[in-house]
């Protein structure tokens, strides 16, 4: 579904994904976990066309991204969702979702699409008409999440989705995920909590320097003390 081939990037001078290669088939969720710094975010940015200088290839259903715009990569049935959030002041949850739809080329019925991902959080099922930034951060990360996948991407990618969320949240965003693949989404997962990426996804590469320096089975490096302490403490 995503094969990244020695992907490159810089920021100015600084060269700082360096030979990235990855791959996350359909109906998987793929980790990607290292230290602060390692180059996590830079590859979902690049993957998403947000970083202009790299090189490389991006291969997303075999078609070849690189060279073309975010709102096409959004269109073909690539979502991102950053770290950030950017949930919209001013606007209710029902209006962020909609945000999720604008580039989406497919149609569709949006009243419809937007009481079935309702339906899947029901958080935020109760909250359409509230504003959007006076809910909790585990709900405004849901919220970014549905705004994500309102528009039915084959393919999601998770910028640190537990940062700053209440416990009892992050693992109701996770049980999400599994339910995502389930579904036929597959997700590519960048996340600080080292155990519950881990826990969550059929395979894990781990980046470090702007270089992918391991990767197996997501259960084989949950087992791997010294890999986890070497490249994934927080």
């Amino acid at each position: 579904m995503l094969e990244v081939k020695d992907l490159q990037a810089w920021y100015g001078p600084g060269h700082a994904l360096q030979g990235v290669s990855l791959e996350v088939r359909p109906r998987e969720i793929v980790a990607l976990i290292g230290r602060n710094g390692a180059g996590k975010t830079t590859t979902l940015k690049t993957i998403m066309g947000l970083i202009p200088r790299c090189q490389g290839s991006v291969l997303f259903e075999e078609r070849e991204l690189l060279g073309l715009p975010t709102h096409r990569r959004f269109a073909l049935g690539l979502a991102y969702v950053p770290e950030q959030r950017r949930i919209v002041p001013g606007l209710s949850v029902r209006d962020n979702l909609r945000l999720g739809m604008l580039a989406d080329t497919r149609g569709g019925h949006e009243a419809a699409r937007i009481d079935r991902i309702a339906e899947v959080f029901p958080r935020l099922k109760e909250r359409l008409a509230q504003e959007a930034v006076t809910l909790s951060g585990g709900e405004q990360q849901m919220l970014a999440i549905a705004r994500a996948i309102v528009s039915q991407p084959k393919l999601v990618m998770l910028d640190e989705p537990s940062e700053g969320i209440m416990p009892v949240l992050v693992d109701e965003i996770f049980e999400l995920f599994k339910k995502m693949r389930r579904d036929g989404q597959a997700i590519l997962l960048v996340e600080q909590n080292v155990e519950l990426a881990l826990e969550v996804a059929d395979r894990a590469y781990i980046i470090d320097q702007g270089r992918i320096v391991h990767h197996a089975a997501a259960a084989e490096l949950l087992a791997d003390e010294a890999i986890k302490e070497r490249y994934c403490a927080v």
